[in-house]
């Protein structure tokens, strides 16, 4: 039957004439032939992740995953119809099977970051959960099409977030008390000097008054005593007068001096103070603020290197992992084909053998079938002989042409002997008396002997006695 998918599913088709799988969009399905159909759209997941920073505070971390199958490579695709296709994309086997991988991805990076780092860096931190999970998420042909991680919240009984809003609240009611105090301190005090200095001017006012005042009665007094007094007498009063006079005069004016001097010295000094007293808050806030900027700056770049060192601890950690799972990947076919050539081996020599053991067997079989036909015959043969085993024998040679062998055997034995017959007389015949004589008698047929002898080993093998014991001639005597 002939099958067609909709614009977002694929077939998948396995069976008879099909290696591995083979997705489609249309297709012919064979007998012996199965298929399924799956859908590629996205899916959205919705988790709230549990994590833990590494100040171990706990926080809810609400996040959305749009992650479907990723339909720009066909090696993904293989992937995600081996693996998920035959579940529901929402069935709870899918879901846990994300969620296991986002939340272990979470805990793992939220677990190398501060709360602070956390909070600020959403941003960053969103990213690096993307970028690992999406690196999990390839081996089953899954892609995170869109990720949204939503604003962090406190775990119950956890409630960092909220005494974070609490202290900056805080932290803003206790400035603003503070800069109104500050303000109230700068009016007092400006309304203290514009005090000192109304009196001050007062005070030169009146006293300025009263040496007019005095210099007028004196010279109010000084023409009565003119008119009334004789001019000596008026001169000494006057100048009595006069003499007081310029010493109140003076000494008013020395207290007067003393109060302004007092006044400025006091206003200096104050003012001074103050000054003092504002140059070092100023110091002391820039050496906090160049504190915080140091801190900040160290923490970022000790943030930063750690980071580098954790991500290429990782990828390390993950290339040996991988070329380990090559290696031993590997070797596990290597091991398998040479058990599958092994027992290729095995079954060709066990075949061997059992063809070599059955033509032995059938070897045997004639052989002993064979002996049991001749035993059989031999003693049908002896039962027609009589038992004449001697009788047996001598027809079975004849039968088997052995004599006509041997006769043969010998023939050609004696064909190249050419044999010489030699016959020598000692003259002997004649008895022997005892005693003396007849031993001697016993000598000279040894010695008489000697020359046939020689006489025949010369002519069987060419050979000579040595000339100590004698030389042969034709006449066939010793010399």
């Amino acid at each position: 039957m002939y099958k067609v998918a909709s614009p977002s599913e694929y077939l998948v088709i396995t069976g008879i004439g099909i290696k591995d799988i083979k997705l489609a969009k249309k297709a012919w399905i064979f007998p012996g032939q199965s298929f399924i159909i799956f859908d590629m759209s996205p899916v959205n997941y919705t988790f709230e992740v549990q994590a833990m920073s590494s100040e171990k505070l706990p926080f809810m971390l609400p996040a959305v995953f749009t992650i479907g199958p990723r339909i720009d490579d066909i090696h993904s695709l293989h992937k995600y119809a081996k693996l998920i296709s035959r579940h529901d994309k929402l069935s709870s086997h899918v879901k846990e099977l994300v969620q296991g991988i986002i939340e272990g991805e979470t805990r793992v990076l939220a677990a190398s970051m501060t709360m602070e780092e956390v909070f600020r860096g959403t941003k960053e931190f969103k990213q690096e959960v993307f970028e690992k999970v999406q690196l999990e998420l390839n081996q089953f042909g899954l892609l995170i099409y869109n990720a949204n991680v939503k604003q962090l919240v406190d775990v119950p009984g956890h409630e960092y977030f909220s005494y974070l809003g609490q202290k900056t609240q805080m932290e803003a009611a206790n400035q603003a008390r503070v800069d109104v105090a500050e303000a109230r301190k700068k009016g007092e005090i400006g309304s203290k000097m514009r005090e000192g200095e109304t009196l001050q001017y007062a005070a030169k006012i009146d006293a300025e008054t009263n040496i007019y005042g005095t210099k007028r009665e004196g010279e109010g007094r000084m023409a009565e005593i003119k008119v009334k007094a004789e001019v000596k007498v008026y001169e000494n009063v006057r100048e009595a007068e006069v003499a007081e006079a310029n010493a109140e005069l003076a000494k008013k004016k020395a207290g007067w001096a003393k109060e302004a001097q007092v006044a400025e010295v006091e206003a200096a000094k104050a003012v001074a103070l103050r000054d003092a007293e504002l140059q070092t808050e100023v110091e002391r806030m820039n050496v906090l603020t160049r504190t915080e900027k140091l801190k900040a700056e160290f923490l970022s770049k000790a943030s930063v290197e750690y980071e580098t060192k954790v991500q290429e601890a990782n990828w390390e950690l993950y290339n040996k992992q991988k070329a380990s799972e090559a290696i031993l990947f590997q070797r596990e076919k290597e091991a398998e084909a040479k058990k599958a050539l092994a027992e290729v081996e095995f079954y060709g020599r066990q075949q061997v053998a059992d063809g070599e053991f059955y033509a032995k067997k059938k070897e045997a079989e004639g052989l002993m079938a064979l002996g049991q036909a001749q035993g059989a015959y031999l003693r049908h043969l002896l039962d027609a002989v009589g038992g004449n085993y001697a009788a047996m024998r001598d027809f079975m040679m004849i039968n088997s042409g052995m004599f006509q062998e041997i006769a043969k055997i010998n023939a050609e034995a004696m064909r190249g002997l050419q044999p010489k017959i030699s016959i020598w007389t000692n003259g002997g015949g004649e008895g022997g008396d005892g005693g003396a004589n007849g031993a001697m008698k016993e000598v000279a047929g040894v010695y008489k002997m000697l020359p046939p002898l020689f006489k025949t080993v010369h002519e069987q093998t060419g050979m000579s006695p040595p000339t100590w014991m004698g030389t042969l001639d034709n006449s066939h005597s010793s010399n």
